[in-house]
């Protein structure tokens, strides 16, 4: 008996999993890439010669795939169902007004024509504009950037290398790290 009902929940759990990846993936596959429009962007301002930027693109190829990656899984899911990309704040390519062949909105309920969720918005609080940012070097594997708010308020940001990683400290307290 245990293994009929064991069986069923897994069933579940399976069907479950594959119709929420699908209609993720499904609703995701097309957008406006932002991470993949971002790396093509540095891509192109690399080096300006055509060979140069070809080459440098094969070999991004495997950070390519990582950008296409969350692009299709993440960021253009979230534009589809919110009707704007958190990143760029595009409109999703699937609300653009263009002629088409078959015109079906005007038969539907509104509520099926938009985007069924509020667009995520950046809530930010606490913002200083930085006025000025200078960098000094302390040691070979040490930098501090000293950044200067409007309101004249100064902060420093350190950059310590330590191996393949680096520690980020905002007045001498961990907030991020990195790799080489």
């Amino acid at each position: 008996m245990k293994n009929k009902h064991t069986n069923k929940i897994t069933k579940a759990l399976i069907l479950t999993t594959a119709m929420a990846t699908m209609t993720t993936g499904l609703s995701g596959c097309v957008g406006s890439n932002a991470v993949t429009a971002a790396l093509m962007g540095f891509n192109l301002k690399a080096v300006d010669n055509r060979y140069g930027r070809g080459g440098l693109n094969i070999l991004l190829s495997p950070v390519y795939a990582i950008t296409i990656a969350a692009d299709y899984i993440v960021f253009n899911s979230i534009g589809f169902w919110t009707g704007k990309n958190p990143l760029n704040g595009k409109p999703h390519i699937f609300d653009t007004k263009v002629e088409t062949y078959l015109e079906v909105n005007d038969d539907l309920d509104p509520s099926l024509t938009d985007a069924p969720v509020k667009p995520i918005t950046k809530v930010t609080t606490n913002f200083k504009e930085v006025r000025t940012a200078q960098v000094s070097e302390v040691d070979e594997n040490t930098l501090d950037f000293n950044i200067t708010y409007t309101d004249g308020s100064v902060v420093t940001l350190r950059g310590k290398k330590e191996g393949e990683r680096i520690d980020f400290y905002l007045e001498d307290e961990f907030v991020a790290q990195t790799s080489m």
